[in-house]
């Protein structure tokens, strides 16, 4: 299967946004790709302003997605990327959406949200409380996160548990000393606790690194961006992953269970 990762600066008009979205599943499906991965938070984005895009919340059905939609019924693309919807007065949900032929096929609210490193996501946006669903691409199981959610280990074992061949990651990784490095690192890490592919989509920009990533189950990047606006295009191989479990069976080889993840 191929897959591609489309990273961008976004900016403060949520219909730029979309049609530099509509471009990239274009490049995409032209390219063959079954899967795109977009980056988070695709709403809007202003540098002097944090809290624009919780601010500029659409609802599924609002103009943004339904021009993502309309290009999706053009090709049979899977796409996934995060907006923030509305959760009440001021507040949102920051929304993983998968989309194919026109349609959310699967949606996830973020379990963890970014209080760190001097941020506080919470402040604006509520948390979700349910495992993500996974969906089915050109016979691939994938499993759906965002973001912050790579830090935590459990949650990309809960996913490969059920049956995750393949993570995706829209994300938009904030600068700062070291975190390039918990990037790459943590990307190749959570590939080797699982066995899985990872497909990472990270926003470029004045605050955020981009370097979105094609990471294979023994942590091998397939394919990289830097800081720039870029498509980057990878393959996911049946018979690599089978492989590589066979070799590195981590997730048979198991002593410990899980908590429920509910």
């Amino acid at each position: 299967m191929r897959v591609a990762a489309g990273q961008f600066v976004v900016t403060p008009e949520w219909q730029v946004n979309a049609q530099t979205c509509v471009r990239l599943m274009q490049n995409a499906a032209e390219q063959g790709a079954a899967l795109l991965v977009l980056p988070e938070a695709l709403l809007a984005r202003d540098d002097s302003d944090p809290d624009l895009s919780v601010k500029s919340a659409q609802s599924l059905d609002g103009g943004f997605m339904q021009q993502l939609k309309a290009q999706s019924r053009q090709n049979s693309l899977t796409t996934v990327l995060t907006i923030h919807t509305p959760a009440g007065e001021g507040r949102a949900n920051n929304t993983l959406v998968a989309l194919r032929g026109g349609e959310v096929i699967a949606h996830y609210h973020k379990l963890h949200l970014y209080d760190a490193f001097s941020t506080q996501e919470s402040k604006r946006v509520d948390a979700g409380h349910v495992l993500p669903p996974l969906i089915e691409v050109a016979g691939f199981q994938v499993g759906l996160m965002t973001c912050y959610d790579l830090r935590f280990p459990d949650m990309a074992l809960a996913l490969a548990l059920q049956g995750a061949e393949v993570l995706v990651l829209p994300a938009a990784w904030v600068r700062g000393p070291l975190k390039e490095h918990h990037w790459s690192t943590l990307l190749a890490a959570r590939a080797l606790d699982t066995t899985c592919y990872l497909v990472a989509s990270g926003e470029c920009g004045n605050r955020n690194i981009g370097q979105s990533r094609v990471v294979d189950p023994l942590g091998v990047t397939l394919a990289g961006a830097a800081q720039q606006p870029q498509l980057i295009v990878g393959e996911v191989s049946r018979e690599h992953l089978l492989t590589v479990r066979q070799q590195l069976p981590v997730l048979e080889n198991r002593r410990f269970a899980l908590p429920q993840l509910t």
